[in-house]
Parts: C-alpha cells; sequence; structure tokens
C-alpha cells in the first residue's frame, strides 16, 4: 500500500475484521504494515515492520460471516512508535510522515519526465499490467506521487518496495524506482527473446510433425508397405538414446533427415537404410567390463597350453600391469614365431581369461587399404573396414581383436594396408578412427590388439616400431609328446566320436609317430598324423571288423605308411669336406649340411643348392680367407690354381640365404683342402670375416633346438651370442655342449679331427 493509491483487498484474518469493525465506529482510519514472514498466520508486532501507510476505509462488504471485502485510500506514510496488544486487536501508536514536496527545477522536471517515460516502455513490454495505467501516470505533477503511483502498480519484491515506502526523501525515491524499472526492463526483454525462441522452436517441430503426419498419409493412400519417414523416427529415436560426441551426433541426424526425404524407389534408399542400420548398431557406448584375476589366467594358459613359460609369464606381466593401470594405453602385443606353436590359441586363452569377446581378423594376402579403412559410401557395393565390421560383430567396443598374419600384407596399385594399420595401432591416433564408410570418427582406443606373425623381419618398420614382440619358439621332443597326450589326442576323440575305450597309442609308437613321421616346429602335422589314426579306427569300429583299436610300435607303420624322415645324421662318420651348418627358416630350426668337393682344374669356385647372395659371398669370403691363412693351415697356397672347387648344400629345391653359413663353409672347405676329417657330432653357426673373426648370428634358440634334434653334441656358437644362451631350453642345455668361438682357430681346433 501506498499514499493516495485506491485499493481493495480481503480480510480474513479474524483480529483485523474486528479492527477494521471498530475503525468504521470511529474515524474510519487504519493502519496498514507489511509481516516480515508473509507464511506466518498469527503475527507478533515483532514481525512486523514499523513503517507502513495510514489509510481511510471508504467502503466495505461482506462476502461471509467472517470474510470482508474492503477497499482503502492510502493518506499519507507514517511509523509505529508503539504496537499496543488488545484482547480482539491490535492497536498502534503511529508518527505522520507528510509528504515534503519542492518546487520543480529543470533537474526534478527531467527526472519526471524520465520516469514516465520508462514506465511507458515498461508497460509496452509487460502484459501483466493494462496499458491504461499511462493515462494516470501523465497527469501526476508531484514527484512524491509519481513514485508511490509507479511502486504501486508494478510487481516488485515485497522487500524492495518496503525499502522504497521507507524512503522519505521524494527525489530519491524516483531516483530508485526509475534504476529498478530500467532492471525489470532488462528482465522483460531476456523473458521476450527466450519466448520468441520457444515459440520458433515449437512451431518448427509442430510444422515438422504435421508435414510428416501428412506424408504419412500420402504414402498410405499411394499403398506404399514401406514407410520412410515412420522409419526414419525409428532411427532419430534410436540416435537420442546413444548419448555420441555432437558432430557424430549432427552427422547421423542429417542422415535420417535425407533418408527420410528419399523416395522407397530410389536406390540410395537402400543405401542409407544400410548405412544407418549399421552406424546405429555399433557399441559407442557399450563396453564389457574387464576381469583381471592372476591366479585364474595362470590357470587358463596352463590348461590350454604345455610349456611357453616365457611367454606366460609375459602374458600374466601384461595383465598385472593392466589391473594396476586400468587406463594405460598403448601396449600392442605382437606373437611371433614358425607356424603350429600356438600363437593363435594363445590370444584365444588371453580373452578369455579377460572376459573380453575375442574377434580373429586374417591379414594374409590383403592388398587393399580399402579392407581396412572401407570404401566411401558414394560406392557401389560400399563396406566399411574389417576392424569396423569386427567391432560391430561382436558388439562390444572394447574386445580382444587377433590381426592374424600381419608378416603376409601383400602391397599393390590399391593401397598399402600396412600403412592403414599406423592409425589403427597407435594409441595417439586410434582414439579417432576415421572409417570412410562410416564418416565419423570412432574410438579404437579402448580395444586390445594382439598381433601374429611367422616372420618378424617381414613385418614394416613403422609397424614394428609399434608393437611389443614377444617371440615363440619351436616345441622339443617333450613338449610335442606332453602336448599330444594332454591336449591333441583328447580333442582329437572327442573330434572323431571315440574314447580311451575304444582307442589308444602306446608312448613308443607316439614318440615314433613324432620323430619318424613330422617334421615341423609345431604341432599342426602331428594334430593330423594323429587324427589319420583316429579316422581309420572308426572306419574299423562303424564296419564292425573291429571294437577298439590300440597303436602301437608294431602296427604304426602298417596304418599309415613308411616313415617319412630317418634318423639318418645320427650315424654319420667323420668325413672330410662334410659340416653340419644350423640355418633359421619360418618353420624352425633346421640342420643343413654342406658338403665340399676338390678337382683338378683351373680353380673354378662353383656353388650350388639354391643359395641367395649373401651365402655365395660366404663361400668367397672362406676362399680368401684359406688363401690368406694357407701356411698356418697347412693346405699349398696355389690350391685355387690347380683345383676347381664345389660347394653344395643339398636339400636344392628349398632356398637359402643368409650370413651365418660363414664358418660352415669355411670349415668344410679346409677340410676339404687339408684333407683332415670333421666330427660327425658337432654343428656350427656364425657370420666370418675376411680376418677369421666370428660375429654374432640370430635365430639361436630354433637352431640350437635343431641340432638337440638331431642328436648333435657339441655346438659351435659366436661367443657375442653367450647371452642368448639364457632363451634356451633347459633340456637343450643339458643334452648339448656348447663352444663360444670369437675366431675361426676355435672352431677348426673343436671341428676337426685331430
Amino acid at each position: 500500500m501506498f499514499p493516495d493509491v485506491i485499493l481493495h483487498f480481503e480480510v480474513g484474518k479474524k483480529s483485523s475484521v474486528l479492527a477494521v469493525e471498530e475503525a468504521m465506529k470511529d474515524n474510519q482510519l487504519i493502519f496498514l504494515v507489511t509481516q516480515k514472514n508473509p507464511d506466518e498466520k498469527n503475527a507478533a508486532p515483532e514481525e512486523l515492520y514499523s513503517f507502513g501507510v495510514l489509510a481511510k476505509v471508504k467502503q466495505i462488504l461482506k462476502q461471509t460471516d467472517s470474510t470482508l471485502k474492503i477497499l482503502v485510500e492510502g493518506i499519507c506514510r507514517a511509523q509505529a512508535t508503539e504496537f499496543i496488544e488488545g484482547k480482539k486487536f491490535l492497536k498502534a501508536k503511529i508518527l505522520r510522515i507528510e509528504s515534503k514536496e519542492s518546487d520543480l527545477d529543470l533537474v526534478h522536471e527531467a527526472l519526471l519526465r524520465k520516469a514516465k517515460e520508462i514506465f511507458e516502455e515498461y508497460l509496452g513490454l509487460s502484459s501483466k499490467i493494462p496499458s491504461d495505467l499511462m493515462t494516470g501516470l501523465m497527469i501526476q505533477k508531484s514527484i512524491s506521487k509519481t513514485a508511490d503511483y509507479i511502486l504501486s502498480n508494478v510487481p516488485l519484491e515485497f522487500e524492495r518496495k518496503q525499502s522504497l515506502l521507507e524512503e522519505v526523501d521524494p527525489v530519491i525515491r524516483l531516483q530508485k524506482v526509475v534504476l529498478a524499472l530500467v532492471k525489470e526492463i532488462e528482465i522483460l526483454k531476456c523473458e521476450y527473446e527466450i519466448g520468441l525462441k520457444i515459440k520458433e522452436n515449437l512451431d518448427q517441430s509442430q510444422k515438422e510433425y504435421f508435414l510428416r503426419e501428412q506424408m504419412k498419409a500420402i504414402s498410405q493412400e499411394l499403398g506404399e508397405e514401406a514407410d520412410p519417414f515412420s522409419e526414419a523416427e525409428e532411427y532419430r529415436s534410436k540416435l537420442e538414446k546413444l548419448n555420441l560426441p555432437s558432430v557424430t551426433f549432427e552427422k547421423l541426424k542429417k542422415e535420417c533427415d535425407n533418408f527420410s526425404r528419399t523416395p522407397l524407389s530410389s536406390p540410395d534408399s537402400q543405401i542409407q537404410r544400410s548405412y544407418l542400420d549399421l552406424c546405429l548398431s555399433l557399441p559407442w557406448n557399450r563396453s564389457t567390463k574387464d576381469v583381471i584375476d592372476i591366479s585364474k589366467a595362470k590357470k587358463i594358459l596352463d590348461k590350454n597350453h604345455f610349456g611357453l613359460k616365457d611367454v606366460k609369464n609375459r602374458i600374466l606381466e601384461f595383465l598385472a600391469v593392466k589391473k594396476l593401470a586400468p587406463d594405460i594405453k598403448g601396449q600392442i602385443i605382437c606373437l611371433s614365431g614358425p607356424p603350429g606353436v600356438g600363437k593363435t590359441s594363445i590370444a584365444k586363452s588371453l580373452a578369455k581369461a579377460m572376459g573380453k569377446k575375442y574377434v580373429r581378423i586374417s591379414l594374409g594376402g590383403v592388398n587393399d587399404e580399402s579392407e581396412i579403412r572401407g570404401h566411401r559410401k558414394t560406392y557401389v557395393g560400399a563396406m566399411p573396414g574389417r576392424i569396423i565390421f569386427a567391432i560391430n560383430q561382436v558388439k562390444t567396443n572394447n574386445p580382444l581383436i587377433l590381426l592374424d598374419e600381419i608378416d603376409k600384407l601383400a602391397k599393390d596399385y590399391k593401397g598399402d594396408p600396412a600403412s592403414a594399420l599406423l592409425e589403427v595401432l597407435d594409441p595417439e591416433q586410434n582414439f579417432e578412427f576415421h572409417d570412410r564408410y562410416l564418416g565419423v570418427p570412432f574410438d579404437l582406443s579402448q580395444v586390445m590388439f594382439i598381433v601374429t606373425a611367422n616372420d618378424k623381419s617381414l613385418i614394416p618398420g613403422p609397424l614394428y616400431d609399434r608393437m611389443e614382440i614377444i617371440d615363440l619358439y619351436s616345441y622339443t621332443y617333450e613338449e610335442k609328446f606332453n602336448i599330444a597326450s594332454k591336449h591333441l589326442i583328447p580333442k582329437q576323440l572327442k573330434r572323431h566320436g571315440l574314447n580311451k575305450r575304444n582307442f589308444s597309442i602306446s608312448d613308443e609308437a607316439l614318440k615314433i609317430l613324432i620323430e619318424c613321421y613330422t617334421k615341423e616346429a609345431g604341432v599342426r602335422e602331428l594334430e593330423r598324423k594323429l587324427a589319420a589314426l583316429m579316422r581309420k579306427a572308426a572306419k574299423d569300429i562303424v564296419a564292425g571288423n573291429s571294437k577298439t583299436m590300440k597303436v602301437d610300435v608294431n602296427n604304426l607303420k602298417s596304418i599309415l605308411g613308411p616313415e617319412k624322415y630317418k634318423k639318418e645324421r645320427l650315424n654319420f662318420e667323420n668325413q672330410i669336406g662334410l659340416v653340419k651348418g644350423l640355418a633359421w627358416t619360418s618353420v624352425g630350426g633346421e640342420c643343413m649340411p654342406i658338403e665340399v668337393a676338390l678337382m683338378k682344374g683351373k680353380g673354378k669356385l662353383q656353388i650350388t643348392g639354391s643359395l641367395g647372395d649373401v651365402m655365395k659371398e660366404s663361400a668367397q669370403i672362406a676362399v680368401s680367407y684359406i688363401r690368406s691363412n694357407s701356411e698356418k693351415l697347412g693346405i699349398n697356397e696355389d690350391f685355387y690354381k690347380n683345383l676347381d672347387i664345389h660347394i653344395h648344400a643339398p636339400e636344392g629345391a628349398v632356398p637359402k640365404d643368409g650370413p651365418s653359413a660363414g664358418v660352415t663353409m669355411t670349415t668344410a672347405l679346409v677340410s676339404a683342402l687339408s684333407k683332415t676329417p670333421v666330427s660327425a657330432d658337432v654343428a656350427m653357426t656364425g657370420e666370418v670375416t675376411l680376418k677369421g673373426k666370428v660375429l654374432p648370428i640370430g635365430g639361436l634358440k630354433e637352431k640350437t633346438m635343431a641340432a638337440y634334434k638331431e642328436g648333435i653334441k657339441t655346438v659351435i656358437i659366436p661367443a657375442d651370442n653367450e647371452n642368448d644362451l639364457e632363451k634356451i631350453d633347459d633340456i637343450v642345455k643339458n643334452s648339448v655342449n656348447f663352444v663360444m668361438a670369437d675366431d675361426l682357430d676355435t672352431v677348426l681346433k673343436h671341428a676337426l679331427v685331430n
């Protein structure tokens, strides 16, 4: 309530009704004040503001027995000096505060005009206040009355109105009113702009809704069974639930809109449908929880794999680090080794141990970059790359993906798939992997990649640099025997519908099967031979010829035929010009003899056995070394003039190359020229220089394993390879005597007889 303002309101509180009735008996004056707490029903005097308005009751209308509607007119400001609580109602001693008006000067006149101007602007923006209030304001000439008139018609907070009511100075009061109006105008402008945006969005949504409904009706009238608009709405609803990054969301939303506008008869309709089906089915935010239990993982690895101690330890170390640092990224493991040693099954066991989904991608022979990155959607028959396809297949964004045979990637005019894999396997890039078909980035940083290779030297350098290599080596005879008895035989029995009661193989027969029917680094051929035995057993049992089959030494040959590999090398005698060399191949180590024959001639050097350039150069180095050291070796210094030399490596159909045959060729040549036999139970490996130094070589574990399998008792290796003996199996160390050679003198001393 403000002075000079007429107001009507209801009075419902009993004490207030009695107060109004008492005022009507006397001078009709009441004192109107505001409660400090509007929610308080029976406010005590201390809960009332002392500053209020003295008013006169003009009219009373009794609505009910307990409610009055009164019309009052404000007279002047007043301040209660004392509240007196009566039995029925509250009285107050008040001090009347008359308004102090002064003559209008130019400043006051400007303030008055500005207040009216701002109030007019406020009325134009506010929809809650009648516009005819401006007429009542224009007739006001007093600063005090103008301020009170505006305050009585503007919905401000009651605390602010109370503070303005208590302001006695009319000029200061009107200034504060103007500031309050300016703030309210800014608020109203913001509300107006927000309202416009909401209305525009609602209008657009309603417009789209009606248009879609009309298009649905048209489709139904045309008899079209499928409805692209309904399908587009389904795609949109699925899209809303995926919680995608803004760029991806906007791209797919645009595709949904394009699909809704594409006629069903258009070829683009099916292309867009396939694209949206793939994008919306991808596991953008769906992952499985990794379960990392070292003891459980160890049991799984031991159950599925015999031996491979170093590999298992490295896998367990990897899991331990993953448990301590779950967010670590960038560990790309490459399992390198010959075929059949368990690279693929190790990866499968790791996925099982971690509770991850497993998917295998074969890279052998892949020569098209689009196989990795996908084709652009504009091409006919476009599809995503193998990586995205595999992730969509397992429906989780953190599977274990095995990239098999990465060393057999090809390269031609269609692009370089190895270069495309750089983005996949680089943790600094793969969190935003761009498949051309998708057209939006997909996060591959949660995927665990395991890579396999037979020959790590064939892996492109940039790819090799991104991986941690774990080498798997050839199996020993004991390991093959245990793998066959504990894993392969039970597996094949189940596969062929047999059991231990109707099929058995003796340990002696299994030993012959391993040594005389297979020659490999792994166990695949061994498994095939066991399967052949069981097929024959199954045939005899089904035909009724027998109820069981027991394979032993006596009947193994009649079932499988003659032995393929004979242990002839163990019976070699000490011979002149014949030395056993050790070679590394992609299927493991090999014992490779080198033969030298001397004939009268004119010093011609002939090298055969499908040898590469490096091995041919080793033969030339051997001749030059002997010529420069002929006196020390006791060899005729003119041997190269009157003798033809023929160096041959048997199994000529098999290509051979590398520098590690240098000591073998030199020893064989010295033996032939000095007519000194070479010990039959000695094998050797190492690169040789013109000065007779023996240089280190690679693949020592495979080479020594081959020597062990052939029954070699002494192996001569470069002295610089001594540290590599730690990687060699204990059974090889215990069976073979290793000689460390740093020059050819040491080699010849241990290789030549007498």
